[in-house]
């Protein structure tokens, strides 16, 4: 019995990971397949004496040219170099986790019809008065005992892992050991030296004078 259930677990994992080999198979591929084409295009605009940027901004729609603006002034102001406080860092850091986590409205419509018992591809027609005698299955309330039920989908769980190992890489390639430079030690602990680092991109072009003048003496 329990080695028909291992068999069975291992042709399931077998199975899965062939599925997810295949999609990413595919993925590679169509990649291959556009790269290619974008060479092709580029070549007949070469030899047919067209500008290769204009004959490709031709294909944009208005669409895809507004979420183009949108994406660069988005990524302007995340490099805004202000003097900013925790609370402004965590908050940045807060919306930029947000942009990893896009609703799927069509699979909460699914979860919608399974709680009304409406039929499949209801909820994306127009319903005039829909029975919502069903939706506490869906929102419980605080005396509800069922919890932890939701099953997240294959790509909801890549995602998870995406994020997480961006954040780890990020985290890896701000703490990176960076060379000493040979200068005055104006710092106590690492803590301090941080911190006076930070001090000093903002305010060190204000404050080298003084700072000079009190080391030679002749400050005021």
């Amino acid at each position: 019995m329990q080695k028909s259930t291992s068999d069975n677990r291992a042709a399931i994992n077998e199975e899965h990971n062939t599925s997810r080999n295949q999609i990413r198979v595919a993925q590679k591929q169509e990649k291959r397949d556009k790269l290619a084409d974008a060479i092709q295009e580029k070549k007949r605009a070469l030899e047919g004496g067209e500008d290769v940027e204009r004959s490709k901004n031709m294909e944009y729609s208005i669409e895809d040219n507004e979420r183009w603006e949108k994406k660069l002034k988005d990524k302007a102001r995340q490099s805004n170099a202000e003097f900013d406080d925790a609370e402004q860092v965590t908050h940045r850091r807060y919306r930029r986790d947000l942009s990893y986590m896009k609703p799927n409205i069509a699979n909460y419509n699914r979860q919608k019809e399974q709680a009304l018992g409406l039929p499949a591809g209801t909820l994306t027609e127009e319903l005039a008065n829909p029975d919502m005698s069903s939706t506490l299955d869906l929102h419980r309330g605080a005396d509800s005992l069922i919890y932890a039920d939701h099953k997240p989908t294959e790509e909801d769980l890549d995602r998870l892992t995406n994020k997480l190992n961006d954040d780890v890489q990020r985290r890896k390639n701000f703490s990176r050991k960076r060379p000493e430079k040979e200068e005055d030690k104006t710092y106590i602990n690492d803590r301090n030296k941080v911190f006076n680092n930070k001090i000093n991109r903002y305010f060190n072009q204000y404050t080298k004078e003084i700072r000079e003048s009190f080391e030679r003496g002749t400050a005021l």
